[in-house]
């Protein structure tokens, strides 16, 4: 197979091409990038919102840690009920995540709550008493 050149032309497809198929270019594939779980991080007028997408998992297998100013989120898959299921086809991924942040001492973890509805795990901090909004008036 012959390789053809034309006298420098570069077009954008070439480029494409190129790092499609080279390893330092911008694209990955799904078997070298790691799958983030989908969470949702907001900040509301009473506090932060943490949902975590956890469709066809039960609410019992979801363990959730608080120590000090860190809350750890953990499903393990090994650990949940066996699936005997004789699927044709399986498109609803059910994976174990470990999930961990680090929360600003403006929100109160000691008096957060977690709902699971839907599939979705809504997990709510409110702000801390010192973290108000203060407006200070000028002298």
């Amino acid at each position: 197979m012959s390789t053809l050149f034309f006298e420098n032309r570069i077009t954008p497809f070439d480029i494409l091409v190129r790092n499609f198929f080279n390893e330092a270019g911008n694209f990955n594939t799904l078997a070298d990038s790691k799958l983030q779980h989908p969470v949702d991080i907001y900040q509301t007028d009473k506090g932060l919102s943490i949902d975590i997408a956890c469709t066809g998992i039960s609410k019992e297998d979801i363990e959730i840690q608080i120590q000090d100013n860190i809350i750890k989120v953990n499903y393990d898959k090994a650990k949940s009920s066996k699936d005997d299921k004789g699927y044709i086809h399986k498109g609803i991924a059910k994976r174990s995540f470990n999930l961990g942040w680090k929360i600003d001492s403006k929100f109160d973890l000691r008096k957060s709550n977690a709902s699971f509805k839907n599939g979705l795990l809504e997990i709510s901090i409110p702000f801390s008493k010192g973290s108000e909004l203060k407006t200070l008036e000028i002298n």
